[in-house]
């Protein structure tokens, strides 16, 4: 008895379908592998401008409780951190405000990959924290006077190091590329009357002018 041939032929792709299949390949991940690698900022982003407005609750409590002044013009003496701040210290604002901010976690940006998270206000130092204070907000008379917000500022092309820092009007400052990054970069601005804005580098320079100062004073961890 004869085997059956099987009628079934297995073809082979040829050298030019090959081709058009690695071209559609490449194409796709062109289209497509950016946007799957690209970082995903949206969540840590919120976050970081729900920590910014925690913190400017919690000034304004202790402010309440304080004659309506904020730390940065209460005396140490009295409890406040008028003489730490004009230094440049940081730590002993948000020290003092210890009570109102419940837990140091939220003095760290989730994006701020410099730092670490603090586990108490004793140990506190600008290690574990993302935000800057605004040295001359002592109260909320001005709501457009900045009253905290991320740190991580650079002056012409170098990033502004830790301490007391004065930033003209007309200074050339924006954000560095290290932390809320994308097209272009950006950062989160809280201000005296309690808002929050996330502010991009090219409008950073507006919100300084629109303070009415001559110079913007801030202590930065």
């Amino acid at each position: 008895m004869k085997p059956r041939l099987s009628q079934n032929h297995s073809a082979a792709m040829t050298l030019f379908e090959v081709g058009v299949v690695i071209a559609v390949v490449m194409i796709l991940a062109v289209l497509f592998l950016p946007r799957l690698l690209a970082p995903k900022h949206h969540g840590s982003y919120i976050n970081c401008i729900n920590n910014l407005k925690q913190v400017s609750l919690c000034f304004r409590i202790w402010e309440g409780d304080n004659g309506d002044i904020n730390p940065m013009g209460v005396s140490v003496t009295l409890g406040g951190a008028r003489e730490m701040v004009a230094t440049g210290g940081v730590t002993q604002v948000f020290q003092v405000m210890s009570n109102e901010l419940s837990t140091p976690k939220i003095l760290l940006c989730p994006e701020d990959s410099t730092r670490r998270w603090a586990t108490n206000f004793a140990g506190l130092s600008n290690s574990n924290i993302s935000y800057f204070v605004g040295v001359d907000v002592t109260n909320e008379l001005n709501p457009n006077l900045i009253l905290s917000g991320d740190n991580h500022f650079e002056l012409k092309g170098f990033p502004v190091k830790a301490g007391l820092c004065s930033f003209w009007t007309n200074d050339p400052v924006a954000w560095t590329r290290d932390r809320h990054g994308g097209p272009k970069y950006f950062g989160n601005l809280a201000f005296a009357d309690g808002s929050v804005q996330t502010v991009y580098s090219a409008n950073l320079r507006h919100f300084f002018e629109a303070t009415g100062l001559a110079t913007n004073l801030f202590a930065l961890p």
